[in-house]
């Protein structure tokens, strides 16, 4: 049985993401669009005294100045599904065999039961979107060249505000596009890699290859 939907539901999901591929961490969009994604380490800007944050905000100002082309900035929140953990949390209870800690295991889980009864646990990830267009004379490998030029300028200013930054993967990237467009899916049953390395040999890269 196929992972995958059918042909007709491929292309309407396609048509409505509109992407046209992901190939060594860079996302291909129609046009001669492409981007690099890199997921941003924050800084607490609350916590920071009033001298430190008129800093941040001039290295910031900086920063803005010195990229030279429109950058994106992604905040995804995400909530996370508790039962798995809460699965686990039982095993590992009724796999103890001390009374003491398996009393507080049982404490530790009624504690969760409770507090995700009246609250979402959520996760927060920052995203910063590196934007480049070709003039389609270019090929894929001067693409690369020219946006890892431009992510490696971004990645040096976010490192002078204390930020430490990363490019998504491939599937990282197929990772969080699944989980903008079934948000529910994504939460109960997260892309397994195996799932995710299917879609992106069979979806991506073949049609990269055969474009």
């Amino acid at each position: 049985m196929s992972v995958l939907p059918k042909q007709n539901r491929k292309a309407s999901a396609r048509g409505q993401i509109d992407i046209e591929g992901v190939r060594d961490g860079v996302l291909m969009l129609p046009g001669n669009q492409y981007r690099a994604v890199l997921n941003v380490t924050p800084v607490n800007f609350e916590l920071k005294s009033e001298d430190e944050q008129d800093a941040i905000i001039d290295t910031y100002e900086s920063f803005l100045n010195s990229v030279g082309c429109p950058l994106q900035i992604l905040v995804r929140t995400r909530e996370i599904d508790m039962d798995k953990y809460l699965d686990e949390l039982e095993a590992n209870k009724e796999h103890e065999t001390e009374a003491i800690y398996k009393t507080q295991l049982e404490n530790y889980g009624e504690f969760i039961r409770g507090l995700i009864t009246t609250n979402k646990i959520l996760t927060r990830h920052f995203y910063v979107v590196v934007p480049y267009t070709s003039n389609g004379k270019i090929d894929f490998a001067g693409v690369q060249e020219q946006l890892n030029l431009k992510v490696d300028i971004v990645r040096k200013g976010l490192a002078r505000l204390g930020m430490s930054s990363r490019s998504l993967t491939d599937l990282e990237i197929l990772d969080l596009f699944y989980s903008f467009y079934s948000p529910e899916q994504a939460k109960v049953q997260p892309f397994s890699r195996q799932a995710l390395e299917l879609l992106h040999t069979e979806y991506i890269q073949k049609e990269v290859a055969n474009a």
